[in-house]
């Protein structure tokens, strides 16, 4: 058999069809084209044994989800983890925990631990920026979560727009947050005391020297580091953008809270 250009060449299965094919024509025989494949018994056993075998697990899976009680046996075994966590199994809220609780809790599970504080009245890109990079400085993130009374004092009589329970749950559900401790100080000194943290890490326009916990920090060991915000990005500007906020005269203590 040659090609177009006279050489010759070797047949192969294409050139077997396509002379099957040909002959057929020339016969009148219907012309049998190419199937789909097929596969021998052996391979057609294996696969529906195959899937016998994951649809009987499925189904066991299935089984044993619903006799440990289905979603709700889930919520119950989130509970108990929530109180082996230090949160209120009764109305799931995180934050009810002492700073020293929350201290021995971390401490026995080793490792770095690292605190952060504020307001957080609505969350925000530059809270979570703050929080992420406080939370790359060590194995645990404690966030000190100013409570209602005290972001009232600081913030004005309209504030805060979220209560504390919300704003402790909130931030319990990030990743990178492992504990939230609620004070009602107007600053976290007497929580800082109390927790005696290996790292403070603060958002904002400050220097070691200007924050007012640094001394608390250092007297236990710990350092303090000062992390870069996110301009432009903070509740206050939010809440004027909306129009329904008319932000008090800042105060000294409040001047520098860009993030909160």
């Amino acid at each position: 058999m040659r090609d177009r250009r006279g050489a010759r060449r070797v047949r192969g299965p294409r050139d077997r069809r396509a002379g099957v094919r040909a002959r057929d024509r020339r016969r009148g025989r219907p012309v049998r084209r190419r199937g789909p494949l097929r596969l021998d018994r052996g391979v057609r056993a294996r696969a529906r044994r195959l899937a016998r075998r994951r649809v009987a697990r499925a189904v066991d899976a299935a089984s044993a989800w619903v006799a440990a009680g289905g979603a709700e046996g889930y919520r119950r075994r989130a509970d108990d983890r929530g109180a082996a966590d230090g949160q209120d199994a009764a109305d799931g809220r995180p934050g009810t925990a002492t700073p020293e609780e929350v201290a021995a809790r971390l401490r026995g599970r080793g490792g770095t631990v690292v605190a952060t504080g504020g307001c957080f009245d609505i969350l925000h890109a530059g809270h979570v920026a703050t929080l992420e990079a406080a939370a790359r400085l060590g194995d645990h993130l404690v966030v000190l979560l100013n409570g209602d009374a005290s972001v009232r004092r600081l913030k004005g009589p309209d504030r805060p727009v979220v209560t504390q329970a919300d704003r402790a749950r909130v931030l319990a559900a990030l990743d990178c947050v492992s504990e939230v401790v609620v004070f009602d100080e107007d600053d976290p000194r007497a929580a800082l005391d109390r927790l005696r943290p290996d790292v403070w890490a603060k958002g904002g326009d400050y220097t070691e020297d200007t924050l007012p916990e640094a001394e608390v920090v250092r007297r236990h060991g710990g350092r303090v580091v000062v992390l870069p915000f996110v301009a432009g990005r903070s509740t206050t500007s939010i809440l004027e953008r909306s129009g329904q906020y008319a932000p008090p005269a800042p105060s000294p203590t409040t001047a520098k809270e860009t993030t909160a």
